[in-house]
């Protein structure tokens, strides 16, 4: 799943769309409007987004309207978190050996 997330982020057209409906939902036609694409072209991207979770469409009358899907994101940003650990438990190790380091040379030195 984060594989089809990271995928459908990384065209552009589809990463504004995702910035435009942090604002609200919006409509097919009106991302495609704000974007200046034609509408087919926004569908399809719309449609990517879905496909990968990101985006939930709702049907009023016969306008499909579009919303970010919260729990794709939670997903993402656990993963992104992921590395924050790596580098937490790198950098602690790092400290560990620096310290160690310098009382080997204090102890060399006599102090």
């Amino acid at each position: 799943m984060l594989t089809e997330t990271l995928k459908a982020l990384s065209e552009p057209t589809r990463f504004y769309i995702v910035e435009l409906l942090k604002e609200r939902p919006y409509s097919v036609n009106e991302c495609a409007e704000y974007l200046e694409i034609r509408q087919p072209q926004a569908s399809k991207h719309l449609r990517v987004l879905s496909d990968a979770g990101l985006v939930s469409v709702k049907t009023v009358a016969q306008k499909h309207i579009y919303s970010l899907n919260p729990e794709a994101f939670c997903q993402l940003e656990d993963w992104i978190g992921s590395f924050g650990m790596l580098w937490e438990k790198r950098l602690d190790r790092l400290g560990e050996d620096l310290r160690e380091g310098k009382e080997r040379d204090d102890s060399r030195s006599g102090i």
